[in-house]
């Protein structure tokens, strides 16, 4: 089953406005989070067309809600994750320089 529906997606080639094939992306804005689209293969240079199509329904609102909300769970996961190694790697440095002060004072002193 899922063969088949990766061949119809390959089948169903969509030419943009400039004249190449249009590529399938996924949005993750707040109002459209995850919805798929397909827009010109040159988006964000200079000489890109304005093609865009949906090829996602408009999800139901409670959808965006959801999505969003675990977007932003997992931005702070990340964020308290990255904290973490920063904390972790600053005690390792204080601990070695406290470790290095007492040989330096044990044996120089």
């Amino acid at each position: 089953m899922e063969n088949s529906s990766v061949n119809s997606q390959m089948l169903d080639v969509r030419i943009c406005h400039c004249g190449q094939i249009s590529v399938t992306r996924t949005s993750w804005t707040e109002n459209n989070p995850g919805r798929r689209f397909r827009g010109c293969r040159f988006y964000g240079r200079s000489d890109a067309c304005d093609y865009f199509s949906w090829m996602d329904p408009p999800p139901h609102p409670r959808y965006k809600t959801v999505i969003n909300g675990l977007l932003r769970k997992a931005n702070n996961n990340e964020n308290r994750e990255m904290k973490m190694r920063r904390s972790v790697k600053l005690h390792r440095i204080a601990l070695g320089v406290f470790v290095l002060g007492v040989l330096i004072h044990k044996y120089v002193i």
